[in-house]
């Protein structure tokens, strides 16, 4: 019997009636292991609403209380990190190890916003003008909503969440509806952490949802992370109802190889990379970019590391799980078979396994393609699975070129050992973030993260200092406080001496 999944308002389960549920697989045997409550656009307002009245009162909160609940939140997180891991490869299927370093990642995040009360320090001017002092604040929005996506179902929120609710605001977590049980567990330890009650809510759904959340009154801000379609479109429409919108999109990422590497390195690079979490990652390396005439070695070495990885349930120690979904199986699946037509050269099939799990698992094995050009879809499309593609070019300018091309800016690489081709590189690639030696260069907990181009919709990144400034306004206060011996009138404009 699918076990029932539903939202998670005021710090309780929701006890009403779904009109409309969504099956909840474990990928590695096709099963469908729950059902999930998808939120109407009527609910949606209901929790926005209440949600408004809860974060009034927890903005007036001090500092160290907002302080006391995210340092107890982030030891519960710690203490069942485990137990979250499990919940994600049940669900989205990525192995065990995979998914305990995704909560580790978000548990970083959660580090850093245990320190909100040197984040919102602001700052002060004694005597800017006469009698005059300046200072400035930072103030909470209100309501703001996390809309989050299958791949990281625990990680990605608790990028928002723990420094949203720090600096004093109210959230609404949309988690995706193929994967939602970590998302809820991680949103009931705010509970027992002392938050209180309609600070945080989860509510799941699909467009319906996520379109009450971006065009409601209550809502201030939205943070997105998926596919640079949805996006863009959530930018343009949370915007243009008077929104902060923050919406992460799609990546295309580049590993470019230049011919003085250490080829070794490169090549399980390359695989750990291109494969962990089945290629489901904004930050997956998708496409290596092999500086001649390094392509021929480089490729044998990666198929010789590729034909030793096991492909199977995520629980029992496999080296890589399933997709997420069936649909999303097939999708890779027809993608793969469209660079086969298109003329590149398929070194490793991961289409006909031998896969280590139930014969109802969305299965598709590491798959490496060579020779690949530009204007193959295998090459231009956002696959997101286990796919990499191996581009030919005859010099560093020539790579650079591409990358620099390609709609996406999410994240690249540089293999080399030559400081100064990748110093130059770091400053000429027009990617947001930049890795040297590093295939999946996703900055620390107190940088932030995000890309440019088409992958990023919005002005600000996500946490680090940028998440402390898009979660808040500042304001600036000029004061003077008169004493005793001032009067008279002075009609002229206030100056600064």
């Amino acid at each position: 019997m699918p076990t029932r999944i539903t939202h998670l308002i005021g710090g309780r389960d929701w006890t009403g009636t779904a009109g409309r549920t969504g099956a909840v697989h474990n990928p590695a045997t096709g099963t469908v292991t729950g059902r999930v409550d998808l939120a109407s656009a009527d609910l949606v307002a209901e929790v926005a609403a209440a949600a408004t009245v809860a974060g009034r009162a927890w903005a007036d909160a001090s500092l160290a209380r907002r302080t006391r609940v995210l340092f107890a939140f982030r030891e519960l997180l710690d203490r069942r990190k485990e137990e979250i891991a499990a919940l994600i490869t049940a669900e989205h299927g990525k192995v065990l190890d995979d998914a305990l370093g995704e909560v580790a990642r978000g548990l970083e995040v959660a580090e850093y916003a245990c320190g909100i009360p040197h984040l919102l320090q602001g700052g002060f001017t004694e005597g800017a003008s006469t009698g005059v002092d300046v200072y400035s604040i930072r103030q909470p929005l209100g309501v703001v909503a996390v809309i989050s996506p299958f791949n990281f179902p625990a990680m990605v929120p608790l990028w928002f969440v723990p420094i949203a609710i720090a600096c004093g605001n109210a959230v609404i977590l949309k988690p995706s509806e193929k994967d939602p049980s970590a998302a809820v567990a991680v949103a009931r330890l705010w509970t027992e952490a002392g938050l209180p009650d309609g600070v945080m809510n989860v509510v799941h759904g699909d467009k319906e949802a996520v379109d009450a959340l971006l065009t409601g009154p209550d809502v201030a801000a939205v943070s997105f992370v998926g596919s640079t379609p949805v996006a863009r479109y959530v930018y343009e429409t949370a915007t243009a109802h008077g929104k902060r919108v923050q919406a992460l999109g799609g990546a295309k990422n580049h590993m470019l190889v230049l011919p003085d590497a250490d080829l070794d390195l490169a090549a399980d690079a390359a695989v750990n990379a291109g494969f962990g979490s089945a290629g489901e990652r904004c930050m997956a390396i998708s496409a290596l970019v092999a500086v001649e005439p390094v392509a021929d070695p480089l490729v044998a070495r990666i198929e010789q590391r590729m034909r030793g990885l096991r492909t199977g349930d995520g629980s029992t120690g496999c080296d890589m799980g399933p997709l997420v979904t069936a649909a999303h199986r097939d999708r890779v699946a027809g993608l793969v078979a469209a660079g086969v037509e298109a003329g590149a050269a398929l070194v490793v099939d991961g289409r006909t396994g031998p896969f280590h799990g139930d014969s109802g698992g969305f299965w598709l094995g590491p798959t490496l393609f060579d020779h690949v050009t530009p204007d193959m879809s295998i090459y231009r499309e956002e696959i997101f699975g286990p796919v990499l593609s191996v581009v030919r070019v005859p010099s560093y300018d020539a790579g650079l070129e591409l990358i620099n091309a390609n709609r996406y800016g999410n994240g690249t690489a540089i293999f080399t050992n030559d400081g100064g081709a990748a110093r130059r590189f770091q400053r000429e690639v027009r990617v947001g973030m930049v890795g040297v030696n590093v295939p999946i260069p996703v900055p620390v907990a107190y940088y932030s993260f995000g890309g440019w181009k088409d992958s990023l919709f919005g002005d600000t990144h996500a946490y680090g200092p940028d998440g402390v400034r898009f979660f808040t306004r500042g304001k600036v206060v000029t004061a003077r406080w008169l004493d005793p011996s001032h009067g008279g009138l002075n009609l002229g404009f206030p100056r600064t001496d």
